[in-house]
């Protein structure tokens, strides 16, 4: 490539490929431990698939991205990054859910109460289930917590199986199974394996009472995951190349790896280092993987996507009077309000409607799309119906997230390779989450942790050692 240049490559020359939360959480934490840091990333910011653009006078998030208390990682990462400012987080598990067909508000909410009598009181008062229904989820519930998440039979189990062998009604499954899977997962029970579901219930709802507060970012996502990210890096003396493509990943003639990367048209630089973490979506893995890297990379093909779909409505007036709800009975899953983080000023309202496991929307058009979800939100919110629309838009994400399907277990790669100084990082990579900004920071971690160990160098972040 015209225009090269070679850095010098010593033990401690790393190189990052991707800047997604798994990368820069890779970059940051070698950085930490004293490694000479270089993060490459073909877009022109950093944050992956979890970014912000400008519409007019809004800064938008491509979708609705949110976080647990349980989700650890990514509260670390949020705090390395000094943007715990930027963040909010609920004081109790408070989530109203509207059925359409009937215009009932029930609320999923903890009291403070330990494991699993927190729940209880919600659940037994719970409008959208019948008492037998509402009888038989405790049960459900207590076999759920049960469950070893180290057995590789749930793998190969769909989550709807289970539930339906443990007295779930088809309605019990939707106005409670679903409300939370599809949310977490990206997929409807029967599409889902038992083992992602299991650690989604266990860890969020069984473990700890305060486990499934719910944490959003109170400003646009670009501004913690680009902003925030970016000044963190620089402070750690990383150096961050945007705009630019790693092309290639091969071994150093003299050990070690040598790392191509287009920086520009007709330019390029070549990068040389001891230690690379190639945190990059599963197929971009496998187009770059070096061979001999894993015993059978084509096994990265069989771990399938799945859409996310947002739509973005701005009314006149305001419309919603809390932060956001789910529905039932309706095309709508989660509505969200972001007027304030929207940057959005005067007395309308902007509204994002959250759309996971959405495979036969996700690729509509927007014209039949606001002729579905409009009307619904009318339906849903009395005050919408007087409101006058003054812009409507989609965004969607065709490659959110992985499919959480039975089997795909077996398919997820750890972060070691069997080419020494290689490590792999991505939400897809065996963290044991979902497809999830936590599976994701974890994912960099344990790249990290790998690395870190086998330069001789300690690893002292504490927060995924259980995984």
């Amino acid at each position: 490539m015209s225009g090269s240049g070679v850095l010098e490559r010593p033990p401690t020359a790393t190189v990052v490929v991707g800047g997604g939360l798994a990368g820069t959480t890779a970059a940051l934490a070698l950085a930490d431990a004293g490694l000479r840091v270089t993060l490459v990333e073909t877009r022109p910011r950093l944050g992956g698939l979890a970014f912000s653009f400008r519409r007019g006078e809004l800064t938008v998030d491509n979708g609705q991205h949110v976080f647990l208390r349980c989700c650890t990682a990514y509260q670390w990462f949020v705090d390395r990054i000094a943007a715990r400012d930027l963040v909010t987080l609920q004081d109790r598990l408070d989530v109203p859910v509207l059925d359409a067909d009937t215009m009932r508000l029930g609320r999923l909410r903890r009291a403070a109460l330990p494991v699993p009598l927190h729940l209880a009181a919600s659940l037994a008062t719970y409008p959208h289930l019948s008492l037998r229904e509402r009888a038989t989820v405790g049960r459900a519930a207590l076999a759920l917590r049960a469950l070893d998440l180290d057995d590789p039979a749930l793998d190969d189990t769909d989550f709807a199986s289970w539930l339906s062998e443990r007295g779930q009604s088809p309605r019990t499954i939707e106005a409670l199974w679903d409300l939370v899977g599809v949310a977490t997962l990206n997929a409807t029970a029967d599409r889902a394996s038992l083992g992602l579901a299991a650690m989604v219930f266990k860890t969020g709802l069984l473990s700890e009472a305060g486990a499934a507060d719910i944490g959003w970012a109170a400003a646009p996502l670009g501004e913690l995951h680009d902003d925030r990210a970016r000044k963190a890096l620089d402070a750690a003396g990383v150096r961050t190349m945007l705009r630019s493509r790693v092309t290639g990943i091969k071994p150093a003639a003299e050990g070690g790896w040598r790392v191509d990367a287009e920086t520009g048209p007709g330019r390029g630089e070549q990068l040389d280092a001891g230690t690379v973490v190639m945190a990059l979506p599963q197929r971009e893995t496998h187009g770059l993987l070096p061979q001999g890297a894993l015993e059978d990379p084509d096994a990265l093909l069989g771990i399938g996507t799945a859409p996310i779909l947002n739509v973005h409505v701005v009314y006149d007036r305001k419309v919603l009077r809390q932060p956001f709800f789910a529905a039932l009975g309706s095309p709508v899953q989660w509505v969200f309000d972001r007027t304030d983080s929207s940057g959005m000023t005067g007395s309308g309202q902007y509204l994002a409607v959250s759309q996971s496991a959405v495979e036969d929307e996700i690729d509509l058009p927007v014209a039949e799309l606001r002729a579905r979800y409009l009307p619904e939100l009318e339906r849903l919110l009395p005050a919408a119906r007087g409101a006058r629309v003054t812009d409507f838009f989609v965004t969607r994400e065709r490659t959110a997230t992985f499919a959480p399907a039975p089997g795909v277990g077996r398919l997820r790669p750890g972060a070691a390779t069997g080419a020494p100084g290689l490590y792999l990082a991505g939400a897809w990579t065996a963290t044991g989450w979902p497809a999830t900004m936590e599976s994701a920071v974890r994912s960099g971690l344990n790249a990290s942790r790998e690395a870190l160990t086998a330069l001789g160098l300690p690893f002292e972040n504490d927060v995924v050692r259980a995984v």
